[in-house]
């Protein structure tokens, strides 16, 4: 029977892993057996890069760990000997970087795993392997803001520039527009003079009318 001071580190070790499925974004159950030291060594430094923490422990403790968090359903798949890779950013960097392995050697394989707080089948895992990182995603996003960001820029400077050229376009009509303005009182004039200018003559034809009355 084992001692009370290993029961206790038991305890602490599954406390430890529930605390961090509890806390992390998504988590993949593998089985590694017969992976030689190379292929775990360059397996670890992958996933170490991601910011994946991978943990090869007792198929007791995970189970335990697993009722404490609701992943129950995962316990089916802990046969042989397994490890668990956790992500606590990136959901998808444990699932690609252990898919990859899985196509590379034969006895390295999915086995299930959990996101967003519930348990997924191999099936969902390799999907989510397949889905873009993090950083890919981000990169799209920025690029599909940046391309209408760049189109509007190129759209106001030309509305910019149109704008500058059609200024002078504007002074030179207003002079145009004001000499209609200014030959109307001209037109006027000789029309309002015309009656003033017959008066006189009317008076000169009634001269000649008298000479003969003298005779």
């Amino acid at each position: 029977m084992p001692s009370a001071k290993v029961l206790e580190q038991k305890k602490a070790q599954v406390a430890s892993l529930a605390e961090k499925f509890g806390k992390a974004a998504s988590g993949v159950l593998v089985k590694y057996q017969g992976i030689t030291v190379e292929q775990d060594t360059a397996l670890r430094k992958s996933l170490r890069e991601a910011g994946v923490e991978y943990t090869v422990i007792k198929n007791t403790l995970i189970g335990r760990a697993c009722d404490e968090v609701g992943y129950g359903a995962m316990k089916e798949h802990l046969e042989g000997m397994n490890a668990i890779a956790i992500s606590y950013d990136d959901p998808v960097a444990p699932a690609k970087i252990l898919k990859q392995y899985a196509e590379k050697i034969d006895c390295f394989e999915l086995r299930a795993g959990f996101l967003d707080g519930a348990v997924i089948d191999t099936a969902t895992v390799a999907a989510l392997a397949d889905t873009p990182s993090k950083e890919t995603m981000i990169a799209r996003i920025l690029g599909s803001i940046q391309g209408p960001i760049q189109s509007l820029a190129i759209a106001l400077n030309a509305v910019v520039e149109k704008g500058g050229e059609a200024a002078p376009a504007a002074d030179e009509a207003s002079p145009a527009a004001e000499a209609p303005a200014e030959e109307a009182p001209a037109e006027e004039a000789p029309a309002a003079e015309a009656p003033a200018e017959e008066a006189p003559a009317e008076k000169t034809e009634e001269a000649p009318a008298e000479t003969p009355a003298a005779e």
